[in-house]
This record gives C-alpha cells, sequence and structure tokens, in this order.
C-alpha cells in the first residue's frame, strides 16, 4: 500500500515552492489571473494521483508539462464551446437551452471531441461521413479511397470509443 503521507508531504513541498511560479507561468500563457490559478490549482490536483513524487528531478518541467497538456484542454473547450454558442446565436430565443443543458452539451461535446481524438484520421473521418453527412460505407469507402470492410472496421473502433463514453470509461 503507497504511503499516502509521503505523497502528501511531496505535493506540499512543490505546491509551496512551485505554486507561485507555475501560476505566473500560467497567467502568460491566458492573459487571465483566474484561469491560470484555476488551472495552477487542477494541476497540483493532478499530483495527486501521479507516480510517486519524491523521486522526481526536475519538478518545473513535470509540473509544465501537465499544466501544458491542461491548457490545451482549456482552449479546446474554449473553442468548442464557441462554436456551440455560435450555433445557438442562429436559433430562435424560445429554442434556446437552459445554461445547465448548455454545460452539459459542452460537456458532452469535450467528451466526443475527446473520443474522435483516439481515432485515426480515417477512422475519424469514416465516422463523421456516416454520422454527419449520413453517407453509405460504400460512399465512404469510395472518397477515403478504402475497402469497404475497412469503413466497416473504422465504424467498429469509433462505436466502441463512444460505448466507452457512455460506460463512463473513456
Amino acid at each position: 500500500m503507497p504511503d499516502l503521507s509521503a505523497d502528501a508531504d511531496a505535493v506540499e513541498t512543490l505546491y509551496s515552492s512551485h505554486h507561485g511560479w507555475l501560476h505566473q507561468w500560467l497567467w502568460r500563457k491566458l492573459g487571465c489571473r483566474d484561469g491560470a490559478a484555476d488551472l495552477a490549482h487542477d494541476t497540483f490536483v493532478r499530483l495527486l494521483s501521479a507516480k510517486p513524487l519524491d523521486a522526481l528531478r526536475e519538478p518545473r518541467a513535470y509540473l509544465s508539462t501537465i499544466a501544458n497538456g491542461l491548457l490545451v484542454n482549456h482552449w479546446r473547450r474554449l473553442t468548442l464551446e464557441r462554436a456551440y454558442l455560435e450555433v445557438l446565436a442562429q436559433q430562435e430565443a424560445a429554442l434556446a437551452p437552459s445554461p445547465e443543458e448548455r454545460a452539459l452539451t459542452i460537456e458532452a461535446l469535450m467528451q466526443v471531441d475527446a473520443m474522435l481524438r483516439k481515432l485515426s484520421v480515417k477512422a475519424r473521418e469514416a465516422f463523421l461521413l456516416s454520422q454527419t453527412e449520413g453517407l453509405t460505407y460504400a460512399v465512404i469507402a469510395e472518397q477515403l479511397q478504402v475497402s469497404e470492410r475497412m469503413v466497416k472496421k473504422y465504424m467498429a473502433q469509433a462505436m466502441l470509443q463512444c460505448l466507452l463514453i457512455s460506460n463512463g470509461d473513456a
């Protein structure tokens, strides 16, 4: 069983030694103090589930790697959120979802985006052509210049990822 008190001490030491630096680093990247504070906090939360920290030789490199991944996810979320809000702005006000429905939709979009990023380029393209354009496997195969059997494999990969999302395993 891991020594949780040693891990907590290691995180506390890292936090007190590097939180200010990390917050500044994130603030320069984001241009927003509150956003930087949130991401710095999330970085240290990730540390709690990370490998043993007592052997960490380059803590700032490790912290910036974690924080950079969170930053990329933050920007990706903002991009998806903006696109979603642009679509909503084109709808009638009576059809506008509640703030809770918006948040749930954005979270679902983030999960779908993460799922799509796990697929190869051709599998992603096959899935999107099937689901958004309603194309048959034969037409998709022709467009992607692969066999129809390969399209079926791509779709199976995509459907597996969808199942993992619905089961909470993704």
